[in-house]
């Protein structure tokens, strides 16, 4: 049987700083601390040649349950529908009305961040209500 591996989950963008903080917000992550002999992550980037600034970031569960995060800056906008996304957890266990109350308070504050709001799909007879999403870069994740 093969053992568990840790996981970290990448994402290509044009601005990696830019999005690690909105989902470092969004999840309650921690950015990466900037590399050694630097306050800021600003700092650093300014003591870069124009071409090599914000070219990489990262964000940590603070509590290491969750996976982290690795934003790398790519040269090639984003073109399709993700193959791969996120689900923001927020109305597990919820049904209803709570549940599109939940996911409307969390849409709320994510746009607030800079993230827009896609379709609020409604709850069948499988599935309960979730709240499709875009980040800072398009980059498509659900509320659920």
């Amino acid at each position: 049987m093969a053992t568990v591996k840790q996981v970290q989950i990448t994402f290509d963008c044009a601005s990696p700083l830019r999005v690690a903080r909105f989902w470092s917000e969004a999840l309650g992550y921690t950015l990466a601390a900037p590399p050694e002999g630097f306050p800021t992550w600003e700092a650093y980037h300014e003591a870069q040649p124009p071409g090599e600034r914000d070219t990489w970031s990262a964000a940590a569960d603070p509590t290491g349950a969750g996976p982290r995060l690795y934003f790398q800056r790519v040269p090639e906008g984003k073109a399709a529908k993700n193959r791969v996304h996120l689900d923001v957890r927020t109305g597990t266990g919820l049904v209803g009305e709570e549940r599109l109350a939940a996911l409307e308070s969390e849409c709320v504050r994510l746009e607030a961040l800079g993230a827009t709001r896609g379709t609020l799909l409604l709850a069948d007879e499988e599935n309960e209500s979730c709240q499709n999403m875009r980040d800072v870069e398009g980059n498509e994740f659900c509320l659920d």
